[in-house]
C-alpha cells in the first residue's frame, strides 16, 4: 500500500515522479537525484528552503492529542469521516489525502474501513513521528498545507481535513475527477460546557456559510451532517482536550495544571459538522 501512496508523490523541488528505494534505511528520491530520507520514526521530511513560517504543534501537544483520541471520546467521529469516505474509496489502488493528519488517528479508521493507501501530511514532525507509527503502511510527510502539495494532479480519490487548515486550490487539483472532499468543522456550542474555562475560542454562527463560500471557486457542495458526541472527561482529560488544540499554543502550563486538579468530571458535548465537496 505504500508503493500506491508513493506513486503519488512528486519531487517538492522539481515536481519530478518520486520513487521509494530500500536500503539501510527508506529514500525518496526522484530521476533528478533530489533524495528525502526516512526518519528513524518512519515519516519523509519534504519541506525545502525555510521550511514554514507556521508554528507546528509541540511534542507536549501532541501528546495530549494522542492521549485524547487514544482513549477514543472522538472515536465516533473518526468513524463517521470513514464512513463518508468509503464510497469514494472502493476501486483498486484508490488514494486518501488526510491533510493536517495530526496523530493519523482519523486516517487510521479510513484506511481500517476501505482498505485504501494513505497519505498524511502534518507541519509537526512529532505528530508524524506519532502517525507514523499508527500508519506505517500510510506516506507519513512533514509538509505545509499552504504551499503546493507534493502530489501529482488527480492522483487522490478523497482528501479528508478534520480540523486543519484548507488549501482549495490544491485540493481540487490533486483530487481525480469524481473526488471527494470530507471537511470536518467544530458547530456552534462545540464544547460549550467547559471551553471558557480551558482557555478555547467560541465557534462563531456562520461557519458552515463560510466555509461552503471559500470553496466555492472549486468545489460544489455536497451532503453535510451533524454529529454530537456527548463526553464524560475527567480532569487531567479536559486539561488535554484544551492543550492539544490551536489553544495550546498559549495556555499556560500552570492553568493546564489547575484544570487537571479538578476532582471528579464533567458532562460536555462535543459537536461537529461533516462537509462533503466535488470537484467543479
Amino acid at each position: 500500500m505504500l508503493s500506491d501512496a508513493v506513486a503519488a508523490l512528486r519531487c517538492p523541488v522539481c515536481q519530478g515522479v518520486l520513487q521509494l528505494r530500500q536500503g539501510q534505511q527508506q529514500t525518496l528520491a526522484c530521476e533528478a537525484g533530489h533524495q528525502f530520507d526516512a526518519a528513524k520514526q518512519g515519516y519523509f521530511n519534504l519541506l525545502t528552503g525555510k521550511g514554514t513560517v507556521f508554528e507546528a504543534d509541540s511534542a507536549d501537544m501532541v501528546a495530549a492529542r494522542y492521549r485524547f483520541l487514544d482513549a477514543g471520546h472522538y472515536s465516533g467521529l473518526a468513524q463517521a469521516v470513514a464512513a463518508a469516505a468509503a464510497g469514494s474509496l472502493q476501486r483498486p489502488g484508490a488514494v486518501v489525502l488526510d491533510a493536517g493528519t495530526g496523530t493519523g488517528h482519523y486516517l487510521r479508521a479510513v484506511l481500517e474501513r476501505s482498505g485504501a493507501s494513505g497519505i498524511g501530511v502534518d507541519i509537526s514532525k512529532f505528530a508524524l513521528r506519532r502517525a507514523a507509527r499508527l500508519n506505517p503502511e500510510a506516506a507519513n510527510l512533514v509538509w505545509d498545507i499552504w504551499r503546493p502539495l507534493p502530489m501529482m494532479d488527480n492522483t487522490a480519490d478523497v482528501v479528508t481535513v478534520v480540523f486543519a487548515p484548507r488549501n482549495p486550490a490544491e485540493f481540487a487539483r490533486v483530487l481525480r475527477p469524481g473526488g471527494s472532499l470530507i471537511v470536518v468543522t467544530p458547530r456552534p456550542g462545540h464544547l460549550a460546557e467547559i471551553a471558557a474555562r480551558a482557555g478555547m475560542l467560541s465557534i462563531e454562527d456562520g461557519k458552515e456559510e463560510r466555509l461552503v463560500d471559500s470553496m466555492r471557486e472549486y468545489f460544489d457542495s455536497g451532503t453535510s451532517q451533524n454529529l454530537d458526541l456527548p463526553l464524560t472527561l475527567s480532569g487531567p482529560e479536559v486539561a488535554d482536550l484544551a492543550y492539544m488544540g490551536p489553544a495550546g499554543h498559549h495556555v499556560q502550563r500552570e492553568e493546564l495544571a489547575e484544570l487537571a486538579a479538578v476532582e471528579g468530571s464533567v458532562a460536555t458535548t462535543a459537536k461537529f459538522r461533516i462537509s462533503e465537496f466535488a470537484v467543479s
